[in-house]
């Protein structure tokens, strides 16, 4: 099979889009599995869409090299090609001095070479320089190519392109002109994960757009030329063997609202002897389950449809209350507090909106609130829901939750913010709602104990 990694030399290079186009091009020519550096959930969700595969995220600040090998290995398995997407610019990382974190630390740990994306905008000769500067910064990462964006003009595309094949010994495999229609199709995905269902026509044509463009100014069969070649991984996985025997139900909220989970998951969840349930808290009535999972997503863009399905916000709530275990991430723990206020001006609103969620948690949502975005490092109580352990993860959100001063936190956090003063984890009965984001097989203890839970609970 083929391998190659995309990334760019700044957040804004184009490297998300060119790489949404390229793997949608790549999978008219056979299968493609794609990957995605950090710990984000918006762009994989367009990577699955269109390569029909699920994306896969790698993130050398949470997982080990030997967990980014196994993910990487698992993932491939009966691809033709695997294309990495980075993260922001190329040595972007959790830190100053380390690679941590960084799209370079994973082309290091996977040995893979990179396609680099750079913004050429108001640049010819200095686009060189940029490339060069990139390759002498650490000669382990292996720059094979180049892909130039915002491009004015011929004699702006002559120059850079001959700067920069001349003075770093790299080829430029292309040059994509600044296209506004490009601009707005990608604008308007933006944050907004891709959905399945009826609401994905206009998503589906938006990025038809941005394929049809930048296949036009990609060399595609000088890309694939450039990608390493290598056996087909058929060693067994760690992470992902799965155990013979299936007894648990774990009902995960998957919907409109509720769509941020890494593709991982439901791999971890098999391995450790539980299947899972698709539910919509927008839609649907609570199903019986051994445990639930509620994950991320954009709860407050659908709190009337939440508010008005009483029925599963009471059944939600008593369950827990009851102490079947429930696991719930940043949108999760916001649907578990009393109530969403959206501040005026939200949506043009005049007014502070206020809106009933479920009230296992007392206390309640409000936002917009500052934005953060952070890696986070801490430690949970033996007792907690997910048991005790040290952990690493993410968190992003733009809204504070504001709990009750008797509230019980289960992370200690030595990084990032939490719920409050560095506390995240809120805990009632069995359930656990926190700001962070673990990644299922760097956190796989902790779902592992999750899981047990619900074993016992039956």
């Amino acid at each position: 099979m083929r391998q190659i990694l995309i990334t760019g030399d700044r957040s804004g290079s184009g490297k998300t889009s060119i790489t949404l186009a390229l793997a949608a091009l790549l999978a008219k020519k056979g299968r493609v599995q794609t990957f995605k550096v950090g710990m984000d959930y918006i762009d994989p969700s367009y990577l699955t869409a269109v390569s029909g595969r699920p994306c896969r995220n790698l993130d050398s600040f949470a997982l080990s090299d030997a967990q980014v090998r196994d993910i990487f290995r698992y993932g491939c398995r009966g691809a033709d090609m695997a294309l990495v997407e980075g993260v922001r610019g190329l040595y972007e990382g959790a830190d100053a001095l380390t690679d941590i974190g960084s799209t370079a630390a994973i082309a290091k740990t996977l040995d893979l070479p990179l396609i680099l994306v750079v913004s050429a905008q108001s640049i010819t000769r200095s686009a060189a320089a940029i490339v060069k500067g990139f390759q002498s910064f650490d000669p382990a990462v292996r720059i094979v190519g180049v892909i130039l964006n915002n491009i004015r003009g011929g004699s702006h595309k002559a120059k850079a392109i001959t700067a920069i094949e001349h003075y770093c010994g790299v080829p430029v495999i292309g040059a994509i002109p600044r296209m506004e229609e490009m601009h707005l199709a990608m604008r308007h995905l933006g944050l907004v994960p891709y959905r399945e269902g009826s609401g994905r026509g206009d998503f589906d044509a938006r990025i038809d757009t941005i394929t049809e463009m930048i296949g036009q100014y990609v060399d595609l069969d000088r890309f694939v030329s450039l990608m390493k070649e290598c056996d087909m991984p058929r060693e067994r996985s760690p992470s992902f063997d799965p155990t013979p025997v299936r007894d648990v139900k774990i009902a995960i909220a998957l919907d409109e609202a509720f769509n941020f989970y890494y593709a991982d998951l439901f791999d971890i969840l098999h391995s450790l002897g539980a299947e899972y349930i698709p539910f919509s808290p927008v839609h649907d009535r609570l199903p019986e389950a051994d445990g639930y999972i509620i994950g991320g997503g954009y709860p407050e863009l659908f709190v009337r449809e939440l508010e008005a399905n009483g029925r599963m916000r009471e059944a939600l709530k008593e369950t827990a209350q009851n102490g079947t275990p429930v696991y719930a991430e940043c949108g999760g723990l916001m649907y578990l507090t009393e109530r969403m206020i959206l501040k005026k001006g939200w949506q043009g609103s005049g007014t502070d909106q206020s809106a009933e969620m479920c009230g296992l948690f007392g206390g309640e949502t409000r936002m917009p609130a500052r934005r953060v975005v952070s890696y986070v490092e801490g430690t949970s109580d033996a007792a907690s829901p997910v048991g005790g352990a040290s952990f690493r993860g993410h968190e992003f959100h733009y809204s504070d939750v504001v709990l009750e001063r008797d509230t019980r936190y289960a992370y200690r956090l030595s990084r990032g913010i939490g719920i409050q003063d560095n506390r995240d984890g809120a805990v009632v009965a069995n359930t656990l709602g926190s700001y962070t984001h673990l990644h299922p097989v760097a956190s796989a203890e902790m779902f592992r104990h999750f899981v047990g839970m619900c074993r016992v609970k039956q």
